[in-house]
């Protein structure tokens, strides 16, 4: 079905994007063969990768992989976590890396246009500086704005402001057969035929190639807290969360996690989790316009968290506090990673998180596994670490018999998502990993419409091949 890279392609990269960025030996390949998903079975080398300055050059480079029926894989810092950006199909990978330049920060729309390789950690002191605000924190700040496009990423701020599809208002796309095209722009409300921006978003790279965007941004909170609140048992903890927004409170952020990872955590990185009570922990961040309703905010919050029997209630008021918690609840990832399998994030609606993760620590009793959990409490976002290790008094000790217990409890998870009326990913995306889950979730009438936009899109199938479904 596809051919491979010969010579003359490579000669003809390298009069488009240069001697310099492009890459065929193996050594230098290694890189763009996998993303951050913990096993390497899925891993595979591309016979080339590329490194564009512009967008030109990106239209050049797809023509070649149309015209010679090449796969061509998109990827941005390869944060990914389901194996999205891993070329499947050999070919060529096209790499972001030196598309990275903050193009505009317009101060009277309130926007941003950047090109597709600029990572979250560079674009946020930028905006910043102009006293501005972008709300998304997908937790990896190396993850490029093309990344966090195409895979719709949400993060902890998730329930307040949402995704990354609620701040695009515009893209800049390569399609399959070179034709450079944009969607939206600066405005805020579009009605002018079908929303071809949005079917972008999430598309994970098969429809298109994102090479810049515009991002909508707001002003700053003026006044942010950020209180950890232990319980004793994970089913108050879970359960205050709708008493909270019963109480017509809407929190900048509701994550829940098990006091043993968060301390795993802040181990990793030296630092201090605020709190060592109970066995659930509740991290609310609330903001608002001045202090006063900042307070009044938390202790109505306090409240009702005491009354679902919460042991107490912790408040960090400076920023570095608020810093270090996020920091600490967003590398429980990272601390884990060298000993773990995989990472779910089924979502399931917010009334059904407790009977959920209820469920999940049954799995995980009966498999014999350690299977942390934890999460997005507001927006129903759960996040299963599948452990190959369990971390017992201070050290990391094998799971035994792990081989044939990982597929078991990862099906009978994937099983509860769909009983408890939930999605198979609420932001990781599909990728590779994904794809056998598909069809439990969704209708035969989905996914065939999804593959029909694909073959109206990119006929050859070129782009990303072999990501969502076959």
């Amino acid at each position: 079905m596809y051919n491979k890279v010969n010579p003359s392609i490579i000669d003809e990269l390298k009069q488009i994007a240069g001697s310099s960025h492009v890459f065929t030996e193996q050594g230098d390949l290694v890189d763009y063969s996998h993303d951050e998903y913990s096993l390497d079975d899925i891993a595979a080398f591309p016979e080339a990768a590329v490194k564009p300055s512009n967008t030109k050059q990106v239209s050049e480079i797809i023509r070649l992989c149309s015209r010679n029926q090449i796969p061509l894989t998109a990827r941005g810092s390869g944060t990914g976590l389901c194996g999205a950006c891993v070329p499947s199909f050999g070919g060529i990978v096209l790499t972001f890396e030196n598309m990275h330049r903050i193009l505009e920060i317009d101060t009277q729309n309130l926007t941003s246009t950047v090109e597709a390789g600029l990572m979250l950690r560079d674009f946020y002191p930028a905006i910043e500086e102009k006293g501005l605000f972008f709300p998304p924190h997908p937790g990896d700040e190396s993850a490029t704005i093309g990344g966090v496009i195409a895979t719709n990423a949400g993060g902890a701020r998730a329930v307040k402001y949402g995704v990354i599809r609620n701040f695009i208002t515009g893209i800049e796309v390569v399609l399959p057969n070179g034709e450079i095209v944009h969607f939206g722009g600066k405005f805020v409300k579009n009605s002018t035929g079908y929303s071809l921006m949005h079917l972008m978003i999430g598309s994970e790279g098969t429809l298109g190639l994102v090479t810049g965007a515009t991002i909508a941004l707001m002003a700053p909170p003026k006044e942010i807290m950020t209180l950890v609140v232990p319980y004793n048992s994970l089913h108050d903890a879970i359960g205050t969360v709708p008493a909270i927004i019963e109480n017509k409170i809407l929190p900048m952020a509701v994550e829940f996690l098990d006091r043993e990872t968060a301390m795993l955590s802040a181990e990793h990185l030296n630092k201090t989790w605020p709190c060592t009570q109970g066995k659930a922990h509740l991290m609310i961040i609330v903001d608002g316009s001045n202090e006063d309703e900042v307070m009044n905010l938390a202790e109505t919050i306090g409240n009702v968290c005491m009354a679902h029997n919460a042991l107490d209630v912790f408040a960090a008021d400076t920023q570095t506090k608020q810093r270090d918690i996020l920091d600490i609840r967003s590398s429980i990832y990272e601390a884990m990673r060298n000993y773990m399998l995989e990472i779910l994030d089924i979502t399931v609606p917010r009334s059904q998180i407790a009977r959920f993760v209820e469920a999940v620590d049954q799995v995980a009793e009966e498999n014999g596994m350690w299977l942390p959990t934890y999460g997005h409490a507001a927006d129903g976002n759960v996040h299963t670490h599948l452990m190959r290790y369990r971390w017992l008094e201070g050290e990391w000790v094998e799971t035994e018999n792990w081989e044939e217990k990982y597929p078991i409890a990862r099906k009978r998870l994937h099983e509860l998502g769909k009983k408890y009326q939930g999605i198979c990913s609420g932001e990781h995306g599909i990728g590779i990993v994904k794809k056998e889950y598909l069809k439990s979730f969704l209708e035969p009438s989905q996914i065939e419409l999804m593959r029909g936009i694909k073959q109206t899109f990119d006929p050859g199938g070129i782009l990303n091949p072999g990501k969502i479904f076959d």
